[in-house]
């Protein structure tokens, strides 16, 4: 065999090999699958932004609205007609819608925590983790308060609603010490404070008519807490932290932010985040107090017993519904508080008003 004869075989059989390994390798379009494959996989494990639906922040403003206008109330009333417009603004509210809201503003301010909403996207880049933690949240609300971060949501949100219901606490005080100082000799306002009211029963009947009239959501609040929501920010709000218990309306609202922290709560899931803005306690709190408020002004004659009214069942019982809603009830025990005076008890006297308008409901 010649040199020639023994290259050409060589070459041959190169070529032979090289056709036999690309038959067992894979084809381009093959490659081409697994590329996509590849894509597609990564793509999955890319978590979903933040997403909470357009409903929920309706629904939060109309407590931020509501909460804001009444916290505008204040003592000092210069005629009967100021009373009554203050009556009318205070009674436009229905406890189910209120209720509502204020579970869904506290779920937009769970999601201004960032440890907690960073602690809840740790489960969403593994779609298995991100579905199981979703139908958990679901099945269970009070999951949320088990996940990295609630701890921090649930301050936040205790510390900012804390800060309403003190702002309301003191317009509360400001209207029911008003009822006591418009009674003395030396207010001149105590001329017209003390006349019956006109017209009772219709001022009644109109307090009724408001308060069966649907609450609106305000455009602008709406799309401020919408922003916020699935921004994370926009709101100012100082940090908290409180650990568990929480009360069924925190941690419904946790849930609610949860889901929109695992990309869960768009208009898709909006059967869901509207169920869980529904909490009986809270509703129930401001059930009694639109009856209250109905049976205050049915028993109120002066005007000065309408202010009371409206710093008792307006202002004061809100902000004891939201304080109820947002922090467990303390455990109180039996025994009465004493003082030690000389080795003996001593009841400590809690005192009382000597004035007190005539209608204490």
């Amino acid at each position: 065999m010649t040199l020639a004869q023994l290259r050409r075989g060589m070459t041959a059989a190169a070529i032979a090999a090289a056709t036999i390994l690309a038959s067992c390798g894979p084809s381009a379009a093959e490659l081409e699958a697994q590329r996509l494959a590849a894509e597609a996989e990564a793509r999955a494990r890319i978590p979903p932004p933040v997403t909470l639906n357009e409903g929920v922040a309706q629904a939060a403003s109309v407590y931020v609205s509501f909460v804001r206008d009444v916290g505008s109330i204040s003592g000092g009333f210069e005629s009967a007609e100021a009373i009554q417009a203050a009556m009318r603004r205070g009674a436009d509210y229905d406890p189910a819608t209120l209720s509502r809201g204020m579970i869904a503003y506290a779920s937009i301010i769970a999601l201004q925590s960032p440890e907690f909403v960073a602690g809840v996207r740790t489960f969403a880049t593994d779609p298995a983790s991100r579905r199981q933690v979703v139908e958990n949240l679901i099945a269970d609300p009070a999951y949320a308060a088990t996940l990295p971060g609630a701890d921090y949501a649930a301050g936040l949100i205790a510390a900012t609603l804390g800060q309403d219901i003190s702002a309301l606490t003191a317009v509360a005080d400001s209207v029911e010490n008003d009822a006591y100082t418009i009674q003395e000799r030396q207010d001149p306002r105590r001329r017209w404070a003390v006349q019956p009211i006109a017209n009772r029963e219709i001022r009644l009947e109109e307090a009724k008519t408001i308060s069966a009239s649907g609450m609106l959501p305000s455009a602008e609040d709406s799309a401020r807490l919408f922003a916020a929501a699935n921004s994370g920010t926009g709101l100012g709000l100082t940090a908290g932290r409180r650990s568990p218990p929480y009360t069924p309306a925190v941690v419904n609202a946790l849930a609610i932010a949860a889901l929109a922290a695992m990309g869960a709560a768009g208009d898709e899931a909006r059967a869901n985040t509207e169920a869980l803005t529904f909490e009986s306690s809270s509703q129930f709190c401001l059930d009694m107090s639109k009856l209250n408020l109905f049976q205050c002004l049915a028993a109120s004659r002066p005007s000065y017993e309408d202010m009371f009214c409206i710093g008792r069942h307006i202002v004061r019982d809100l902000a004891s519904c939201a304080a109820s809603s947002t922090v467990p009830a303390t455990i109180i025990t039996n025994t009465a508080p004493t003082a030690i005076e000389g080795g003996t008890p001593i009841a400590i006297n809690t005192g009382s008003l000597s004035q007190t308008p005539a209608n204490p409901n």
